[in-house]
Parts: C-alpha cells; sequence; structure tokens
C-alpha cells in the first residue's frame, strides 16, 4: 500500500474502506469467499505485467520462460486434483470458459438445453440476456415445483422433444447435489456433449465432500474465487480428445492474452485444496450451511427445496411479507452481507424476487462454526422482524461488529 498511498491517496483510501468492510461484516454471498493471503500476494505479483498469447512452449511473445512453468503448474496440478484427462486453464471468467465450450463442438444456432435461470441456472446458460443466448438455441429445464428439485423423468422428456446437441448440468442458485450420472444418461440418449457447470460447487469437489461430475461429463467448467477459494478466473476441464479443440476456442477464439497472475493464483489454490486446512474449510462449509437451513426453518422461514446438500441455502420470504431487495438492504445496514434472489415461484411474475440467498464459504473460511451460525440467524431473524425500529437495527449491527472481531478475516492464511 506505500506505493499506492504515493500515487493515489484516494484510491488506496478506498482500498482500506474496502478492507474495513470484510472485516466488520459478515459475509453470506454463496459466489464470494475470503481466499489465504497468499492468493493476493500472487496476483499482486510481477505475473500481473507479462503477456502470453498461445501455450506453453507455443507463445506468440518472447520472455515466456517461467510463465510457461507457472502455466504448467497450473495444469498438472489441476489435472491430479480434480482427476481430469485435460484442463484448459487461461479462461478469464466462468463465462468465458462455458462459451468456449459451446463454441469448441457446437456451431451457432445449435441447441443446447439447460436449467431456467429462474429455478437455479445461469445467465451464461441462455438467458435472453446473455449473448449465449444470441448465438446458440436454448430450451431450458425446470424444478418440480413441489419438490423444487429438478426431476430427471422431465429432463429426459425434454431432450428426447428437443433433441439438443449439448445439455449443461449445473447452476448459480440450486442448494441440491445433482446427479451427473443420470445427467449423462439422458445425454447419452439423445447423443448429447454434456457440460457440467460447478462454478460454485468447485471447492467441495476438490475437497471430495460432494461427489464430482468429471467421470460423468464431456466438459466440467468452474470458477476458483467461490468456493474454491483462490483468485478470479475460469477453467475448462475435458476429455483427452476434446483438449485441442477446447484450446483452440479458448485462444484465439473466444480471447487474447491471458492474465498469468490469475493463472498462478490459480496454480497456487490447486495445491492449498490437496491440503488438509482445504479439505477441513470444505467440509465445514457443508455442516454450516445445514445449520443454518435449519436454524432458519426452526424461525419459520421457508427453505427452498426443504434444505441443502451444499454450501447454498435459500429462502423464500413471501409468507414474512418482504421482498427480497428489502431483506437484502435491512440486512446490509446491520453488516449482513447477501443478495436477493428469485426462487420458481417468481417466474410466473416478472421482476419480482420473492427471496435470499445465503453461502456459508466465507463465514466457515472465516473459522465460525455451529453457535456463530445460529447466531447469526438470529441477528438476521432480529433485523428483518424489526426494520423500521431503529433502536434494534442499531442493537444488531453492535452485535454482528462483535461477532465479526471475534473472527479476523486477516488471521486467514
Amino acid at each position: 500500500m506505500l506505493y499506492l498511498s504515493e500515487d493515489d491517496p484516494d484510491l488506496a483510501k478506498l482500498v482500506s474502506n474496502e478492507e474495513n468492510r470484510i472485516e466488520t461484516t459478515i459475509n453470506l454471498i454463496a459466489a464470494e469467499n475470503h481466499s489465504p493471503q497468499s492468493i493476493t500476494d500472487v496476483i499482486g505479483s510481477v505475473f500481473n505485467t507479462k503477456t502470453i498469447e498461445g501455450y506453453p512452449g507455443k507463445r506468440f511473445h518472447a520472455g515466456c520462460m517461467y510463465v510457461d512453468k507457472v502455466e504448467n503448474f497450473a495444469i498438472t496440478r489441476g489435472k491430479t486434483l480434480f482427476e481430469a484427462e485435460y484442463i484448459n486453464v487461461q479462461p478469464h471468467s466462468g463465462t468465458s470458459a462455458n462459451l468456449a465450450v459451446y463454441f469448441s463442438v457446437l456451431k451457432p444456432g445449435d441447441k443446447i438445453l439447460s436449467m431456467s435461470l429462474p429455478h437455479g441456472g445461469h445467465l451464461s446458460h441462455g438467458h435472453r440476456a446473455s449473448i449465449t443466448s444470441k448465438c446458440f438455441d436454448f430450451s431450458h429445464y425446470k424444478v418440480n415445483l413441489e419438490t423444487e428439485m429438478i426431476d430427471y423423468d422431465n429432463v429426459r422428456k425434454i431432450a428426447h422433444f428437443v433433441k439438443p446437441k449439448m445439455i449443461v448440468a449445473g447452476a448459480s442458485s440450486y442448494p441440491r447435489l445433482i446427479d451427473y450420472e443420470k445427467m449423462s444418461q439422458i445425454a447419452k440418449e439423445v447423443s448429447a456433449y454434456l457440460l457440467s457447470d460447478m462454478a460454485h460447487l468447485a471447492g467441495l469437489v476438490a475437497a471430495k465432500v460432494i461427489p464430482s461430475p468429471v467421470p460423468y461429463s464431456d466438459f466440467v467448467t468452474f470458477t476458483c474465487y467461490k468456493t474454491m477459494m483462490g483468485g478470479r478466473g475460469g477453467v475448462i476441464l475435458c476429455k483427452e480428445n476434446f483438449g485441442k479443440k477446447i484450446d483452440k476456442a479458448v485462444f484465439p477464439g473466444c480471447q487474447g492474452t491471458s492474465a498469468v497472475n490469475l493463472i498462478a493464483a490459480k496454480a497456487l489454490i490447486f495445491k492449498l485444496a490437496m491440503e488438509e486446512k482445504f479439505i477441513s474449510i470444505q467440509k465445514k462449509t457443508i455442516q454450516n450451511a445445514g445449520i443454518l437451513a435449519r436454524t432458519l426453518r426452526e424461525k419459520g422461514y421457508r427453505i427452498i427445496s426443504g434444505g441443502t446438500d451444499n454450501h447454498q441455502v435459500l429462502i423464500d420470504l413471501t409468507s414474512k411479507g418482504i421482498s427480497g431487495k428489502s431483506a437484502e438492504d435491512c440486512l446490509e445496514i446491520v453488516g449482513i452481507i447477501l443478495n436477493r434472489n428469485v426462487v420458481p415461484q417468481d417466474e410466473k411474475n416478472q421482476g419480482k424476487v420473492s427471496g435470499i440467498r445465503l453461502g456459508s464459504g466465507a463465514v466457515s473460511a472465516r473459522g465460525m462454526g455451529e453457535p456463530e451460525m445460529q447466531k447469526i440467524i438470529e441477528l438476521m431473524d432480529m433485523a428483518l422482524m424489526n426494520r423500521k425500529r431503529k433502536e434494534i437495527i442499531i442493537q444488531v449491527k453492535d452485535l454482528v461488529l462483535k461477532l465479526c472481531r471475534a473472527f479476523p478475516v486477516i488471521k486467514i492464511a
């Protein structure tokens, strides 16, 4: 920070303010986490300045003797960690990774079947607001509105009717496990490729606390900053026979120069993910999510699908008479950070957001356990049920700050 303070005091102050915000708030955003300091170190290293195009040993610029080793570290460690036949560590993001997979084996206009966004899918799975929907012809499967879980018989029925060239298994807000073996069977029945997007689940898969999609999928994509606890950027795993097509689709197909500092962060988090500390955090992440869901249910909140099998808990606030946006705003005031989220029933009402989404990754990385999860829900409920009482909001904010100070983020190493 010394040089930044000299060059741009205003920006340095914002960095400091953000560090303070992180330390003094409870992060329940499912798409975020707290990374080890070594991840921040390597992202801010000299690798940030190197330009690379191409792949190790076949670059379009000189001076790549060390960055080649960095990328080879990431490749070797990633393949070992996920027991994958092939890996590409260059995608800038999860969406970039998904685009590269689509374009590696499909032609514009080809049919793809994926999960509907209001039912748990992702923008890059063909939502009309995403460029993906402008390039390919997407159809969507939904959860069963009674169980709020994937109905695989219905997925099979849609697949046989649509006859897609690719099926996407994976979600952005789905708290249950996905049966990748069943999705693979359905894909084979209609001669479709199977892409499994485990952006949210990669850390849990790496630690082997939930099943891996790798054995059943032609392609697997993920990001490194959610449960994976690393820096930003995407990764593609695939069968060996698709390797060359994936490489060409990433570069020069979908992107140009890659961020070496982020590739280095991927190499680092793949190494750390093989260690007991990482595995312990992932186990705690699963446990804490279950505690959050159970405690919320005991307080009368409706949990989407009745519970969770991963790090996410989705809550339908309809019965509480509060919108997802109002809940998000109220909780941010007291220092509990999460996001509003659509629930399956919102699909009938354009623009309605009835829920919120919680994630247990960041609080687990911080060292919190069952007593803290119960306390967090108690504070959430107190704030939401007394959101118009200023004295209660101030009291909750003080209690949140006290809890944060007992579990400083800066100690994560």
